[in-house]
């Protein structure tokens, strides 16, 4: 590389360095603080000097935009700068945590070891990311800082992740949108998980993020004069009050504005709430209350509020430590407009979440925030063997939507919708959980799969007698709960286990088998168990039978020989790399005799989507659209699994797809539309149903088509008929 390339590389690394300083910086670093930094900065820009980013840039680039992150943009100290600079030498480069902790301490060294990933051979069954992604939440239970840098690190691999292949591309954005993004908001990070969203989208549905930018970006100027417009009295009225305070607007995110048109099912033009006004009130802690609600006030003097969506998160905050007052406003020219009215103090932790409560945190008591984190670290106590398992009971814990229901003394209790009595019961205490036979909502008896609604008093009836049994899984969401009621059946299980052993013991010896691991793991293996309190349980249940111990030929007491033993199953590693092949990418419509594969019926893919195969453990493999609904789960949890595939040109084959048709009932409607199908487009129909109610119907129709191109004329052609409204496919 030319001399000159490498000096300005240095001189550029120098920049980013002191950019990252300056940061730093607004906490009025010590010398001795600043040492440390540079310290770690020296050692990273050692251990990496030789390594380059997918993009050709100095890796170095991105440790320091990890630490800007974490200290910029979340908030985060020395310590967190430190790690955030350090975090991926032990895991790239020749330097060992001991020395780490040598150089830097033992706190330095917890961090980085919950931010390196796990390296070593899995059950293949498991997914890697989800063992990594454990591993790291284990460690919330000594440092929260480990979630808070991880989260810097991934926001800035999205950032710069154009460079990437499209399967790398979906594989880290679908983990993103997984995992990532509900993690960020549930520590209250709103801004970085707003933007994770956005790039999560940017990468998993390339179209629609592009169309919806476009818009944002040619409607912005009318917004602005929109918002001016609607601020201009409710300043004026502010100023009058003596109120020291900001208004701000702001647009939703893509993210946000892409789920509400899937969701509500309209187009972009029709999403009524497209931007926020946002009032930040500069107000003495014992006042902020009484001036959110004087702005509140204010705001409906001008504008009628809609009675449906006044949320109160300043009486009740949200388990993320949020506190808002929000209302939906009637604006000018008839457009709704969202109002949020929040403290200063309340602004800076709804954007910086976690480490901004920090700052607060003397004048408050135990905030909802600290609540979580507690009921995490419990969570961890007993985590799920199953990687996951794990991380779908995690995921439960990151909703966000709530609840908020009363113990019969009044004490207020969050927990996410679709919450039932007996999680209420867990959410109280795990033995009140353990102990519940009944429970009572509002003062009436109610099964304990009850689903609770905000505002109901719930009391908990216990007995001692009572265990917990393994079908009070199906009664809960809550991730405590699952954890909870999986950590009790354990308990049992070893109890029996210990039971179970001293059987099998007694039974080896009247047929003089040695009781030793290596003639444990033969049994394993016989009877196809994966560990030996498995094996202990099952004997003690009576699910074994022991009677073929008299079978097995012995040598002074081991084991040598098992008849018809059972062939162990292909590990499903090795079924991975003989479905893949020689070829990384699957032709659809090619070799139909020599791969197994089938369009997955969850989103019907057809010629011309974007799509990918999924290699599953009995049904060969299936392809998906990569906008299937199951698309983000399976390429977080089963990347390995994944493989690229495309179409080949098939014009003589037909693929069933669904059209959803609305519009007014007129006479003939439903003949013009078949008319259509059928005689101008020439396409064969499988189904069609139509159900009408005061005028609107609403129509299905299941047609064969060949590809994309071919379903997109239909629907253009479908939208001219006179009476139809909407046309969309059915995914």
């Amino acid at each position: 590389m030319a001399t000159s390339t490498l000096e300005l590389e240095k001189k550029e690394i120098i920049r980013r360095y002191r950019g990252l300083l300056r940061d730093c910086n607004r906490r009025k670093l010590t010398q001795t603080q600043k040492k440390l930094i540079r310290k770690a900065f020296d050692i990273a820009l050692e251990a990496h000097k030789d390594m380059r980013r997918k993009s050709g840039e100095p890796y170095i680039y991105h440790p320091i935009a990890v630490a800007r992150i974490a200290s910029g943009e979340i908030g985060l100290g020395t310590t967190s700068v430190v790690c955030a600079l350090l975090h991926d030498v032990v895991e790239d480069t020749e330097i060992t945590l001991e020395e780490i902790e040598s150089m830097f301490g033992k706190k330095v060294a917890t961090i980085i070891d919950g931010l390196t990933k796990i390296s070593g051979v899995f059950d293949q069954t498991s997914s890697i990311q989800a063992e990594n992604f454990r591993k790291m939440l284990l460690t919330l239970s000594d440092d929260v800082r480990v979630i808070l840098i991880k989260l810097a690190d991934r926001l800035h691999n999205m950032r710069t992740m154009d460079v990437m292949v499209r399967e790398k591309q979906l594989k880290i954005s679908s983990e993103t949108l997984y995992l990532y993004a509900p993690l960020a908001h549930r520590l209250g990070l709103y801004a970085i998980k707003s933007e994770l969203e956005d790039l999560g989208l940017k990468y998993t549905e390339k179209a629609a993020y592009k169309t919806i930018r476009k818009k944002l970006v040619d409607t912005k100027p009318e917004r602005a004069k929109f918002i001016s417009r609607f601020t201009v009295p409710i300043r004026s009225a502010l100023a009058e009050q003596k109120l020291k305070f900001k208004v701000k607007g702001r647009s939703k995110s893509v993210y946000s504005i892409w789920t509400k048109m899937k969701d509500k099912e309209v187009d972009f033009e029709e999403v009524y709430d497209l931007f926020a006004i946002r009032i930040i009130i500069d107000s003495d802690s014992e006042q902020e209350k009484a001036d959110c609600w004087r702005a509140y006030s204010i705001v409906t003097d001008f504008y009628r509020p809609n009675p449906d969506r006044l949320r109160d998160w300043i009486s009740t905050p949200k388990a993320n430590g949020y506190e808002s007052l929000h209302t939906t406003v009637m604006g000018p020219k008839g457009k709704w407009v969202e109002v949020q009215i929040r403290t200063r103090r309340m602004d800076e932790i709804a954007e910086k979440g976690y480490a901004a409560h920090w700052k607060y945190k003397e004048s408050s008591s135990e905030s909802a925030l600290d609540g979580w984190i507690k009921k995490i670290r419990e969570m961890l106590e007993n985590p799920e063997p199953d990687a996951l398992d794990f991380m779908d009971d995690f995921r439960l814990n990151l909703f966000a939507d709530e609840i908020f229901v009363f113990t019969p003394k009044g004490e207020l209790k969050t927990l996410p919708v679709g919450a039932t009595a007996l999680d209420f019961a867990y959410e109280i205490h795990s033995e009140v959980g353990n102990k519940c036979i009944g429970t009572k909502v509002n003062r009436k008896l109610v099964p304990l799969s009850h689903v609770l609604k905000s505002g109901d008093q719930v009391e908990i009836i216990t007995s001692n007698k009572q265990t917990p049994k393994e079908d009070r899984l199906k009664f809960v969401i809550t991730g405590r709960a699952k954890s909870k009621i999986k950590a009790a059946l354990k308990a049992v299980e070893r109890i029996a286990a210990k039971e179970g052993k001293e059987i099998l013991e007694r039974k080896m010896k009247r047929v003089k088998i040695h009781f030793n691991t290596e003639n444990i793991n033969e049994l394993l293996a016989f009877y196809n168990l994966k560990d030996s309190q498995e094996l202990f349980y099952r004997v003690a249940q009576g699910n074994l039978d022991l009677k073929k111990l008299k079978t097995f030929t012995l040598e002074k007491g081991k084991i040598k020989k098992i008849p018809h033993r059972r062939a162990k199953k292909n590990a499903l590693e090795e079924l991975v790399l003989k479905t893949r092949g020689k070829s990384d990418t699957l032709v659809i419509g090619e070799e139909l005799q020599k791969i197994d594969y089938k369009l997955s019926p969850c989103c019907n893919p057809i010629p011309g989507d974007d799509v990918f195969g999924f290699i599953t453990i009995g049904e060969g493999i299936k392809i998906h659209r990569i906008n299937c609904p199951n698309a983000i789960s399976l390429m977080s949890n089963y990347a390995y699994r994944i493989v690229k595939a495309r179409w080949t040109s098939q014009e003589m084959l037909a693929f069933l797809a669904g059209i959803k048709l609305t519009g007014i009932d007129e006479v003939g409607v439903v003949n013009n539309i078949t008319k259509t199908i059928s005689k101008d487009l020439n396409v064969n129909m499988r189904s069609i149903g139509f159900s009408s109610d005061d005028g609107v119907f609403e129509g299905t129709i299941m047609v064969y088509v060949q590809d994309t191109k071919h379903l997109t004329t239909l629907t253009k052609n479908l939208k001219k008929v006179k009476g139809v409204q909407t046309v969309e496919r059915i995914h």
